[in-house]
């Protein structure tokens, strides 16, 4: 899995790979060694899973902004992922163009998050009877807030945003921090989570 991740990263111009980790402890030692500006990160790992590795990193202060990489059958341990910190999550057959969109994604401040994978989190926190943190009912939302929602339940960072829908990166900043408001949700991951769980993007 990591000799063909950095297969395809290397034939891309922008993106370098500057470490890897054959395992959680080592990845817990060489984060912080290398400050990568991206961390992709499979959550099942040997001698610590990518969870611990998660937690251990956000105690110390040294979490540099992480995507998980996941199968269908993580849905729990992907919640437990965004608790712990993650930015985002990916399938780990994820295409070249798919996984250099969400690495600049997140490295534009975004999220990366795949809408389908999104509404199957949602559907197994459903099963454990389990909700996203937030007000519910939320506070209606406006149709442009919902616009912006949408755009970052796809990974879509605040620039690129502002561009799609010709509005001022500082508006779409407004406009998104009083989406957390209505929503009474902490970051951009959790909005596009409790976002797919009450229908909202439907």
């Amino acid at each position: 899995m990591r000799a063909g991740l950095r297969s395809l990263l290397e034939l891309v111009a922008d993106i370098e790979v500057v470490a890897e980790a054959v395992d959680g402890e080592q990845a817990i030692r060489d984060i912080p060694a290398h400050s990568p500006d991206i961390v992709l990160l499979d959550l099942r790992l040997p001698k610590r899973s990518g969870l611990e590795v998660l937690r251990a990193l956000r105690e110390r202060g040294e979490l540099p902004p992480t995507i998980i990489l996941t199968t269908f059958d993580e849905d729990a341990l992907v919640l437990e992922g965004i608790r712990a910190g993650a930015r985002g999550y990916l399938l780990k057959d994820v295409t070249l163009d798919q996984l250099t969109g969400a690495i600049r994604a997140v490295a534009a401040g975004g999220t990366a998050v795949q809408p389908a994978l999104t509404a199957r989190v949602v559907e197994g926190l459903g099963r454990l009877g389990t909700a996203i943190e937030g007000l519910d009912p939320p506070d209606p939302l406006t149709e442009r807030k919902v616009e912006v929602l949408r755009l970052v339940a796809g990974g879509y960072s605040n620039r690129e945003i502002a561009g799609a829908l010709a509005l001022a990166e500082g508006t779409v900043k407004n406009h998104l921090s009083s989406v957390l408001g209505k929503l009474g949700v902490r970051d951009r991951t959790r909005a596009a989570l409790k976002a797919v769980e009450l229908g909202i993007l439907g």
